[in-house]
């Protein structure tokens, strides 16, 4: 009988701690089911609305994701590096905005699937033709190469005229000196962009001699001031007909710093500016402090189409070529126990017409 008695005793301490190891269990798991979330200014995809709440593609999705996941979450706002650090460091679970999966992050943080496919693109200022020929007409380097060029005619026209003035009549046929001054201008206008007048044309022995001379100097000078008037038409006409990266080489470019937009850049060893955010690069933009910009195409509509909203930003416009693909992803730290629960959920409501609306709000230019 005593045995039965310190059987049951025993059965009912066991069955106790049991009761209590599981409460413990629940309690602790309820305590850490909230997650820290950390978010970068992006907007479309994250952005704060006027009552300081966080708003956007990515924190949309992300809402989705946590009702699926029947998780609770905090929020601390970062700029981008040291977003990636914190995820990095686990100072925080979830990195949630504009995040590009690529190979080097990939080695310091962990990436859901992608949830938006993208590519950079070239933002220009849109100008019109009086614009154009406004632009051309006081390029700098053009007037600076008329002047050379009238500064050697000038000075040819003399040097001839001195030579030449008292003993050719058929050169220097005007009756007044103002008249025969005028004709010593043509004549070296004439030698610089015709080339040489026939040999037999001077009468002096010197001029004869320097005929030659001045003939080789004028094949080198016009080809030089050619070369110069090209290169800078051909560059005001790179302004409004930007194709490519390549293109890029030549003119005042603009990026926002710390991001794969610049990153590419530097790849492509062109040099550029950088801006801490997006307003004030297409800002820069719109000034005429840069000639082009480059960054996210999805950002850049969706900025300049709120830009234009507020009679801003008007004459700006995203050029039809695709440059390097991006594809955002959530930030996560490696080896996350909440990546394969968020994959599923973050497939799952992509398949969704909601999604589909959703990314029509944002992106569809009205």
């Amino acid at each position: 009988m005593y045995d039965e008695k310190r059987a049951f005793r025993y059965c009912v301490i066991s069955m106790v701690i049991f009761v209590v190891t599981i409460l413990i269990g629940i309690e602790k798991t309820e305590a850490n089911t909230e997650l820290k979330v950390g978010t970068y200014h992006c907007p479309p995809f994250i952005f704060h609305d006027k009552s300081q709440e966080f708003e956007g593609l990515s924190m949309t999705l992300w809402l989705r994701i946590s009702e699926i996941m029947k998780v609770d979450y905090s929020i601390q706002n970062y700029e981008l590096d040291d977003l990636l650090l914190a995820a990095e460091k686990g100072d925080i679970d979830v990195g949630v905005s504009c995040i590009s999966i690529t190979p080097d992050r990939e080695e310091h943080v962990d990436f859901s699937h992608s949830f938006y496919e993208t590519h950079l693109a070239i933002t220009v200022k849109n100008r019109g033709y009086l614009d154009s020929f406004i632009s051309i007409i006081t390029n700098k380097t053009l007037w600076k190469a008329l002047g050379i060029f009238f500064f050697v005619a000038i000075s040819v026209g003399a040097f001839y005229y001195f030579l030449e003035r008292k003993n050719n009549d058929k050169l220097y046929s005007m009756p007044t000196k103002r008249g025969r001054l005028a004709e010593a201008f043509i004549l070296g206008v004439l030698f610089i962009t015709k080339g040489p007048f026939n040999y037999f044309e001077f009468k002096t022995l010197s001029a004869r001699i320097m005929t030659v001379l001045i003939a080789m100097f004028s094949t080198v000078f016009i080809a030089s001031i050619t070369a110069i008037l090209a290169s800078s038409l051909t560059l005001e006409q790179l302004r409004f007909d930007v194709k490519g990266v390549n293109d890029l080489s030549k003119l005042q470019v603009g990026a926002k710093q710390a991001t794969t937009t610049s990153l590419l850049l530097t790849d492509h060893s062109i040099a550029h500016e950088t801006y801490p955010n997006m307003r004030e690069l297409l800002v820069a933009l719109d000034n005429g402090d840069v000639d082009a910009i480059v960054a996210d195409d999805a950002v850049l509509r969706y900025m300049i189409k709120q830009g234009k909203a507020k009679e801003m930003f008007a004459d700006l416009v995203v050029l039809p070529y695709q440059l390097e693909k991006q594809n955002y992803g959530l930030v996560l730290v490696e080896n996350s126990e909440y990546e394969e629960e968020i994959n599923r959920a973050l497939l799952q409501i992509r398949e969704t017409t909601e999604w589909h609306q959703i990314l029509l709000e944002y992106f569809t230019e009205k």
